[in-house]
């Protein structure tokens, strides 16, 4: 079982080209996304996370279920939904503006125990800046870390919900010895300061720098550094390209049981190589389509 932990929202992106005002409404959240393309792939995956009783939260636990996720670690509350507006550029990339004032996601509370049978939980975006739910979600990481359960950490950065830079900076860098596996974008990796083997040294086994179109490298606490290019695809946006990385990373190490640091050290140059082109493939799938749309196992095989 792999437990992504973290928020669940609604991405409002731009709907139909013409319709200057419109906006549609999209199931999202980096962890909801992660969790989602976990069940597409076919890996057991089990969402921790509080979602709101609103339409919303209602259509965000479906997509769960529809994805093959168990929700029994699903905490509900009567609050609304976090919204993210989503804003296209030209190249697909994707900005966001924010509404998390009083959200359901925000009071997420620290379960007393994981799931039978886990052996990854994954962390990362809003869930870890957003108070008091942020604590709640520090706390399951050091807990889960110490009882010898494999995590990784995405803090895809969303700057401008981080009040205080500095202070998010040394609060990521106290993480660091509770996580296993560090996956973070280059502009996260500028935004944070520092460098994979400044981090690795700090407690990770390995760290995944995803560097959009261009693909993605992966170091490793030996000394390890292993690098793919991207997809060739056709961009329609970005949103969740991150997010599916992060389950095809995850996927693939429950495969080759990897799930731990003999099992990244173990993987070498030939392990490493095929785990990131399927995790390049994977992204450029969902960058084939509107949002946060993460692909299924048997479109992977058909790539």
């Amino acid at each position: 079982m792999i437990v992504v932990a973290g928020e669940a929202l609604i991405d409002l992106v731009p709907g139909e080209p013409g319709a200057l005002a419109a906006l549609a409404p999209r199931r999202g959240g980096g962890p909801y996304n992660t969790a989602v393309a976990l069940g597409r792939l076919g890996s057991r995956a089990a969402f921790c996370s509080r979602i709101s009783t609103d339409a919303f939260g209602a259509a965000l636990a479906d997509g769960l279920r529809e994805a093959g996720v168990d929700v029994s670690s699903v905490q509900r509350g009567a609050e609304p939904t976090t919204l993210a507006v989503a804003s296209i550029a030209a190249d697909g990339s994707a900005a966001y503006s924010f509404y998390v004032e009083g959200t359901a996601d925000r009071l997420f509370s620290a379960p007393d125990r994981l799931p039978d049978g886990t052996r990854a939980v994954s962390f990362g975006t809003c869930s870890l800046v957003l108070e008091p739910g942020a604590s709640a979600y520090e706390e399951l990481m050091r807990n889960a870390s110490a009882q010898g359960v494999f995590t990784t950490l995405d803090p895809n950065i969303r700057a401008g919900l981080i009040p205080d830079p500095d202070a998010y900076r040394a609060r990521f860098k106290s993480w660091l010895p509770s996580v296993s596996l560090l996956k973070l974008s280059e502009e996260d990796a500028r935004w944070l300061g520092g460098t994979p083997r400044e981090w690795l040294a700090s407690g990770p086994s390995a760290v995944v720098i995803t560097r959009g179109g261009d693909g993605l490298t992966a170091f490793t606490r030996g000394g390890g550094e292993y690098s793919v290019p991207g997809e060739p695809v056709d961009v329609v946006d970005t949103i969740g390209a991150g997010d599916t990385v992060n389950a095809a990373l995850l996927h693939g190490l429950a495969a080759r049981d990897a799930l731990s640091e003999v099992g990244l050290v173990g993987l070498g140059a030939d392990g490493w190589g095929e785990l990131l082109r399927f995790a390049a493939r994977a992204a450029a799938i969902t960058c084939s389509r509107a949002g946060a749309e993460p692909p299924y196992a048997h479109e992977l095989d058909a790539f």
